[in-house]
């Protein structure tokens, strides 16, 4: 099932008011921040440091309240001090991203601040806007970079920005304040059911790599008609499209859930040539590169037809061993583990996982009708997700 994402519905449903428009430069100052170097200089554990921001120190909240580190006082002459109230905005890497302060500190080169001097917004709302498909659409066209993008904030100011009065803003951050809060109970529910079906997956089956429960064991390659990944069409994102075959990438696979978000499409002549990889139903999707490496899950029907790139594998179940027992078997927390090992294994700059080393994986082979008990329960669970409504608001 797609995901909804309201907030976005809500920020486009409001954008259609007939708001007075102004740029945000002419309504917000905006300065980048920089670094103090060399920064390991200025890194200090005193109590009278200076709070040193970082992309790291985010969460999943629109504010930012601690710091990982600190910087010396002398550090601030060469770095962009901000305040409590100031928003942040990435320039770089997973630019866009805005962020309210709730802590006074110093910025480095990979974040913009926007003061709002005449305190014109209300910052829920000015994150919420900002935080919107369309908005961040506008700053995915701006960003200039080869392998990285970037804004900067010549760009930012450029962007057009509803000012209506502090009470609709108000009104409206309340709204989405609401919203919010119920999406992240959604969360927490849905991070229950999960931890509910790993907890039953090791009542079932025992710890996978120890084979604490004595299970028969094989190598991957034995178990799987297919192991393989594909390759990214020539063009590179550029030739992608908004509609056509499904190319799956590895910012679309999570451990035991599939992100529709920045889902590419290529066009049938480019899907020609990743032949190799279709993906069929049940097939299981496994990072095999990067930060998300070891991420895992099962393709969603809807997505059918689909490719995928080099950074995804595809693994193909022959009948000893279930699609979804092996998916949460990759997806426990010990395999997990030595799914890592393997990709960091040598001391390589960048985490990969080989064809090889995917079909020298020794996975325990429970019998079929264990796996079906489990299998059917993991399908009882999933169901409840989408069957939970709540009161309108």
């Amino acid at each position: 099932m797609r995901s909804i994402n309201p907030i976005r519905e809500s920020c486009e449903m409001m954008m259609k008011n007939k708001w007075q428009y102004r740029k945000i430069g002419d309504v917000c100052v905006i300065e980048r921040g920089s670094s103090p170097r060399p920064i390991d200089q200025f890194i200090t554990e005193d109590g009278g440091g200076i709070n040193w921001i970082k992309i790291g120190d985010t969460t999943e909240s629109m504010y930012i309240t601690e710091t990982a580190q600190k910087i010396k006082p002398e550090g601030m002459k060469k770095s962009r001090y901000v305040e409590p109230g100031d928003f942040l905005l990435s320039n770089s890497m997973s630019f866009g991203r805005p962020y309210i302060l709730k802590i006074d500190g110093c910025i480095h080169d990979g974040w913009l601040v926007l003061k709002d001097k005449d305190e014109i917004f209300d910052k829920r709302f000015l994150y919420y806007y900002l935080s919107s498909k369309a908005t961040y659409q506008k700053f995915k066209h701006m960003a200039v970079g080869g392998v990285v993008n970037n804004l900067n904030s010549e760009m930012v100011r450029k962007i057009d920005v509803p000012v209506p009065s502090k009470d609709e803003q108000m009104d409206t951050a309340d709204l989405l304040d609401k919203i919010c809060n119920i999406i992240s109970l959604r969360k927490r529910e849905l991070n229950c059911l999960d931890d509910l079906i790993r907890a039953r997956f090791v009542e079932f089956f025992g710890d996978p790599v120890a084979n604490d429960k004595g299970w028969d064991t094989e190598i991957c390659r034995n178990l799987m008609s297919k192991i393989g990944s594909g390759a990214t069409p020539k063009g590179g994102k550029e030739s992608y499209c908004d509609e056509g075959i499904s190319l799956i990438r590895s910012m679309n696979v999570y451990n035991n859930r599939f992100e529709y978000k920045d889902l590419a499409h290529i066009t049938d002549e480019q899907a020609e040539q990743l032949n190799n990889v279709t993906i069929e139903k049940k097939d299981i999707l496994l990072n095999i590169t990067g930060a998300s490496v070891a991420r895992c899950c099962i393709v969603p029907d809807d997505l059918l037809p689909a490719r995928v790139n080099q950074h995804v594998s595809i693994l193909r179940c022959k009948e000893r061993v279930l699609p979804d027992f092996v998916c949460n078997m990759f997806t426990e927390h010990n395999y997990q583990g030595l799914l890592w090992n393997v990709a960091t294994a040598g001391g390589a700059t960048r985490e990969a996982i080989t064809k090889q080393q995917i079909e020298e994986l020794i996975l325990i082979i429970p019998p079929i009708d264990l796996q079906k008990q489990f299998v059917a329960f993991v399908a009882q669970t999933n169901k409840s997700k989408f069957t939970k409504t709540f009161r309108p608001l």
